[in-house]
């Protein structure tokens, strides 16, 4: 099966609480923070790589090409993946500033032309943006079947289809999508049984969570090749449709505690004083 998965770099959100508003409120700046994969992004990359090896033996089934929109030292980002097993990466260079999840839709529909891959498997979203829409705009653009917020999948009808477990409010939808398709996951993707692929011993139990680069995945992903493509060249113009008017900072707390005796009282205090009822 050849999969492509989307990456995003995105600021540690270990480090959260280190963002600043620029001066004139236009920006978030990330000065002096880490950038790391975007942890959905991840876990899409081990759901990939699941599908497309036979589990305990380590043999390689397909291909799984990762793929990122940023600046050109957004291929630091995707060595990770290439260390995780990824087969090759693809950098489509652009300015953050200038995509948002319409103009990553309409460049990943144009990599999906030029790739055809079976699956396009990705993160339900970035944890930046959080806004969780850059799959379904994808699926509208290309036409596929898409199932969101997966947290198992079982490869099914002898390859032609997937078996997807999607977490919902009330508990675990399941539907079946027809190859070649779009699905988006969540983080119990990662769970040991999660992904069957029908060559996997159905015994199989993964390690809890996306897998570590060994010293031998770091060196080999030195040697793997990304390619290096201008969003122009794949006819996709660099203007989002989202806009942003000011950013602020929340206020800051006082510290100040009030304890209540009495959930009445607690309930005239929110009225009265927070008013928030």
């Amino acid at each position: 099966m050849k999969i492509l998965v989307p990456v995003k770099r995105v600021a540690d959100p270990d480090n959260a609480n280190k963002m600043k508003v620029s001066a004139d409120g236009s920006s978030v700046t990330s000065e002096g923070l880490e950038w790391k994969i975007n942890p959905f992004d991840e876990y899409a990359v081990e759901a990939a790589l699941r599908l497309n090896e036979k589990g305990g033996s380590g043999d390689t089934l397909g291909d799984v090409i990762v793929v990122s929109l940023g600046p050109a030292d957004v291929a630091t980002t995707l060595r990770q993946p290439l260390a995780m097993g990824a087969t090759r990466g693809i950098l489509v260079e652009a300015e953050d500033a200038t995509l948002d999840s319409a103009a990553v839709a309409r460049a990943l529909a144009k990599l999906v032309e030029k790739e055809s891959p079976d699956l396009v498997l990705m993160g339900k979203q970035a944890v930046d943006g959080d806004s969780n829409t850059a799959g379904q705009m994808l699926a509208e653009h290309l036409g596929w079947p898409m199932a969101t917020f997966a947290m198992s999948l079982e490869v099914v009808d002898g390859g032609k289809a997937l078996r997807v477990g999607r977490e919902v409010d009330t508990g675990v939808l399941t539907l079946e999508v027809t190859l070649p398709a779009v699905v988006t996951v969540d983080l119990r993707i990662v769970t040991p049984t999660a992904v069957k692929n029908g060559v996997t011993p159905a015994d199989h139990a993964y390690n809890e969570g996306a897998r570590y680069a060994s010293l031998k995945g770091i060196m080999q992903a030195k040697k793997k090749p990304i390619d290096q493509i201008k969003l122009a060249d794949l006819g996709v113009e660099a203007k989002p449709l989202v806009s942003y008017a000011k950013f602020e900072m929340p206020p800051a707390r006082s510290g100040a505690v009030t304890y209540v005796e009495s959930v009445e009282q607690l309930v005239e205090k929110l009225k009265t004083e927070a008013k928030v009822l």
